[in-house]
């Protein structure tokens, strides 16, 4: 009975018919929104045709456009009391703060606790009593399925982060098959994996809801470096011919993270078949997405396919980049010397188009090519070397 539930429950189909069902009831659309204010569903039934364009005010609009409300609108509705209110509570417009139209909230609850809420415009006269008290039955098997749905999520975070973190041999298949054996059917078809990082937080609440993201199963925290969180996500493919639902969930988990640009990135995994190459998939989203903060043209979302040279350099141990002939060039004093030696291997040795990039005269970019040779012992007419030196100063970027 639990594993049927949770399969049900992975499936947004089922909220939105029930939100369908309350706009029906009330003859009015309804939307559902988590308790973080994550937009769910919206329901689209109006008996009159066309939706009137006078009812999208600033905050339903922005709601329904980015699935998520900001803080201060947050604020401004709970301070009427709909984290504490087992009814429907009538909330009066109010211009000065976006909104325009009256507001009907549905708390959403599940033994007590609030797990989301319905929304519809309030309209003179507005629906009936009797009209409130069905929908407010219908919100009662919402919040049965929230609730199911969180404690599945739950699970399955434990069995994702197991996999991702256990060391290789029978401890990985373990993982793996307690896993699999979670995901019901849905283990065997097409999936990817998600790296965000870094991440802000190791704390599971500070998580975004899966139900937010496109083909989401569930996501975990695991270590990044030596201080520092990443965000994995298991996604659920249409095909192994496109990751365009996990490129999607990763630029919604971009936007949740904010921050400068290029301080965080998100890389995307090759699809797979299974899960019998999850660990795999997780060493490539990772890569990817180091190779999407050292390098800002492949981001902020990455893809595996699309990175080149760097799915072998990413491969490579740290201490790829300490190559003892490379490692006096990666001093903290012979940064620019660094820096035109791989602006000249990036320019396949063209003198001319290395000086116009770096803005400098020829002769000073001869110079300083003949002190990376001295400092490095390698020769830049040299084949072999040039490739030596190219890959070190990569992965020491990496």
């Amino acid at each position: 009975m639990r594993e049927n539930a949770r399969v049900t429950s992975e499936y947004k189909g089922d909220y939105q018919e029930l939100v369908d069902e309350i706009s029906e009831l009330l003859d009015a659309p309804a939307t559902l929104e988590n308790r973080n204010f994550e937009l769910i569903a919206f329901g689209a039934y109006d008996s009159e045709g066309d939706l009137d364009p006078s009812a999208l005010d600033p905050v339903r609009t922005r709601s329904i456009l980015t699935r998520r409300s900001t803080a201060a609108v947050r604020t401004w509705f709970e301070g009427f009391g709909i984290t504490r209110a087992t009814g429907p509570v009538r909330i009066p417009p109010t211009p000065e703060a976006g909104v325009y139209r009256g507001r009907i909230c549905l708390p959403v609850r599940h033994r007590g606790v609030v797990l989301g809420y319905v929304w519809l415009l309030d309209d003179d006269p507005g629906p009936s009593e009797r009209q409130l008290a069905a929908a407010m039955a219908v919100t009662g098997r919402i919040g049965a399925l929230l609730a199911d749905e969180a404690a599945a999520g739950a699970d399955l975070t434990r069995e994702l982060r197991a996999v991702l973190t256990a060391e290789g041999g029978w401890q990985h298949d373990m993982a793996v098959a307690e896993l699999r054996t979670a995901l019901g059917n849905r283990a065997d078809g097409p999936h990817t994996v998600v790296c965000v990082a870094p991440w802000p937080s190791a704390d599971p609440d500070d998580a975004p809801s899966v139900r937010t993201l496109p083909g989401a199963t569930t996501l975990c925290t695991v270590p990044w470096g030596t201080a520092a969180q990443s965000l994995a996500l298991l996604v659920r493919l249409r095909s192994t011919e496109t990751v365009t639902p996990a490129v999607s969930a990763a630029g919604r988990l971009l936007e949740r993270v904010g921050g400068r640009p290029g301080s965080v990135a998100a890389g995307v995994a090759a699809p797979r078949l299974g899960l019998a190459e999850l660990g795999t998939a997780w060493q490539e989203a990772t890569g990817t997405a180091l190779a999407a903060l050292a390098e800002p043209r492949f981001g902020p979302v990455a893809e595996w396919a699309r990175i080149g040279p760097y799915r072998l350099l990413t491969s490579l141990p740290r201490q790829a980049a300490h190559d003892f002939a490379v490692a006096p060039l990666l001093t903290p004093a012979h940064q620019e010397l660094a820096r035109t030696a791989e602006a000249y291997l990036d320019c396949a040795g063209q003198a001319g188009r290395t000086a116009a990039l770096l803005g400098i005269h020829r002769q000073t970019l001869y110079y300083r090519l003949s002190r990376v040779e001295q400092l490095t012992g390698l020769d830049l007419d040299d084949g072999e070397d040039r490739l030596l030196l190219h890959m070190a100063l990569k992965r020491a970027r990496l």
